[in-house]
């Protein structure tokens, strides 16, 4: 069983609250637009993190974390990128290659609207968390915290962290 804490564009911001509502998680993955390598630094300190960079994200960031990002967690395929788009309208890069390979979990960030749904068409489920940070037109600061146990995705929670001002 594997606990997810799941973040996406801070754009600079880490909230402190993070480290108390990712406490009980095995691994932070960030979808991208860190905003600085100090953030990352920060996260990965305090948990194994996965990462993409984001269209904000800097040459030190770039450098460490790439632009797709595709692995087997417990028995689930999951691929990350910062811009992806969502169910049925995916940005057309990622529409390829979720059509050439489907996961099982497709993960990205960029539109700061939280988003949790199954593409029927790809059997996928999608997960945007929304935005973690304080920059965007976003009204609330979200994360998602949910469970991977074999092949099953359960407990998928949605955390508000305040409002984005």
């Amino acid at each position: 069983m594997l606990r997810i804490g799941l973040i996406s564009d801070t754009h600079h911001f880490l909230d402190e609250k993070i480290f108390t509502h990712f406490a009980s998680c095995d691994e932070i993955w960030h979808a991208g637009d860190f905003g600085t390598i100090d953030l990352a630094k920060r996260l990965s300190d305090f948990k194994p993190l996965k990462g993409v960079y984001g269209n904000i994200d800097g040459s030190d960031i770039r450098s460490v974390y790439p632009e797709n990002l595709r692995w087997q967690a417990e028995g689930i395929t999951v691929f990350m990128t910062h811009i992806g788009g969502y169910p049925p309208r995916y940005n057309p890069r990622v529409k390829k290659i979720l059509e050439a390979d489907p996961p099982r979990l497709f993960i990205d960030g960029h539109s700061h609207i939280l988003k949790v749904m199954f593409d029927e068409k790809l059997q996928c489920l999608h997960m945007n968390p929304g935005a973690a940070g304080r920059q965007g037109w976003h009204t609330v600061r979200t994360v998602i915290r949910f469970v991977i146990d074999g092949d099953n995705m359960k407990d998928c929670e949605v955390i508000e962290l305040g409002p984005r001002g």
